[in-house]
Order: C-alpha cells, then structure tokens, then sequence
C-alpha cells in the first residue's frame, strides 16, 4: 500500500478536498502511485492529513470521477492507468502513444471503398459521390481501448491493407508513402455515446465522450486525410499551450 507525502495549507483559499486530490493525481501521473496499487483507506489517509473523513472522501470521488482511481469491493481504492495527455499537434494517436510508452494496440473494424458523403466530399474537395477509402480502427493502450476512429482517404492516394493498419499509424503510413503532411483544421468537442461507441469502449451508453475532427493538408495544399475520431473522456484528455499576443 502506497503512501504518498500529501499536505494540505488551511490558510489558502482552494478548497482542502480539492488540495489534496491535486496531490494524489500528481503521485498518479509520476508514477509515484503505480497503476494497480492500493490507496490507504480513507480513515488513514484522514488522520495522517489531519482532515475530516468526508473532505477525504470527496477528494478521491473526484479522482474517481475523472478515471483515475476506482473503487472495488473487498479490495478498496486502487489506481488504474493514468489518463492519455495528448498535445494538440499534426500527429497521429498511434505515435503519440508508442511515444509515451502506452502500448498503442489497433483492432480494424473497416476498411472499403465508399462513395463519399456531403461532409466527407466537402472536406476532402470533391465532389459528393466520388469513391474514397473509408477506415474504421478501434484504438487500445494496453487492454483498455481508448477510441474509435473513422478517418476518410481519397482512394488514389495509397493501398493500405487491414494489417497495415494494425501495425503502424495513418500518418507513418502517409508519409512512408511520400506524403507530406503540413497543416490540419480541427476541431475539439463533446457529445454522448451511441450504444455502438459505448460497446466498442467499455463505456454506458450516453456517457461523455471527446470528439475530434481533423481535415489535414499536404505541402501542395491538397486535402489528403479527413478523420472524425471519439475518445474516452475519462482515459483522454487534450493539452495545448497557450501564448499572450
């Protein structure tokens, strides 16, 4: 059982629950409390923080909340995965998680040609009709799966096989091939899971989920990838930095 340092200033205006969930989730997210390990029980960690057992347990439900503590009965409170923090950058989920050491595992759910829809068509240029390359991937980091991911390819710009993309990301595919990717307009939002979302991901239908559209451009400012892509909202978690102009 893991005990991390915590303490709490009772003089600062943040509220003392909240404090002390601050610090529990930075011992989540530095490995100081490891995936699968035991928090002490609220009594103790009440008495060694000198707070009440009801600030205590607020603390944790709001760790629980955003997924990353669980509670088990017979077991007590245990970590689970720390949540994915992605930056919003021109890569690929694939990458970003091989690069984080977070086991990136793909199961393809589709790949056809079909002719493209209204929005489809709109954002890759052409003209509604026009066949392209659909994909359909469900995106796992170890055993949780973390995402599904649509994304929309004119069909002339590569041939890609089911297990092309099981092993390798859509971007390192795209630029194995001599695409170059530039730029991308996307856009971040939220919405409830359909019942085949919440399958796919291990989730109640209707629970909140990320999403993310994305129309990315090569170095000839020709359309080449059009993704509409949902997340775990508990597992996931988009990071940008801002800059003051």
């Amino acid at each position: 059982m893991n005990r991390p340092a915590v303490s709490v200033d009772r003089a600062s205006p943040v509220p003392l629950y909240f404090q002390l969930a601050q610090q529990l989730e930075a011992a989540i997210r530095e490995g100081e409390l490891a995936p699968g390990s035991r928090l002490e029980n609220e009594v103790q960690l009440a008495d060694r923080c000198g707070l009440s057992r009801p600030t205590v347990r607020q603390a944790i439900q709001h760790l629980v909340d955003k997924g990353l503590l669980v509670r088990k009965r017979g077991v007590g409170t245990q970590v689970v995965r720390a949540q994915v923090r992605r930056p919003v950058e021109l890569t690929s989920l694939h990458d970003d998680l091989a690069a984080a050491d977070r086991e990136p595992r793909t199961e393809v759910l589709e790949l056809a040609g079909v002719p493209a829809e209204d929005e489809v068509a709109k954002q890759l240029g052409v003209p509604p009709g026009t066949g392209i390359t659909r994909m359909r991937r469900l995106r796992y980091t170890g055993a949780e799966p973390l995402a599904v991911l649509t994304n929309y390819l004119p069909a002339e710009l590569l041939a890609l096989t089911a297990a092309d993309l099981t092993e390798h990301g859509l971007y390192e595919l795209l630029r194995a091939a001599g695409v170059n990717l530039r730029v991308a307009n996307q856009e971040i939002g939220a919405r409830a899971a359909t019942a085949t979302e919440a399958r796919l991901l291990d989730e109640r239908r209707g629970v909140p989920l990320l999403t993310m559209t994305r129309t990315a451009f090569d170095d000839k400012g020709r359309a080449v990838e059009y993704g509409s892509h949902v997340y775990r909202a508990s597992h996931y978690s988009f990071a940008l930095t801002l800059v003051e102009r």
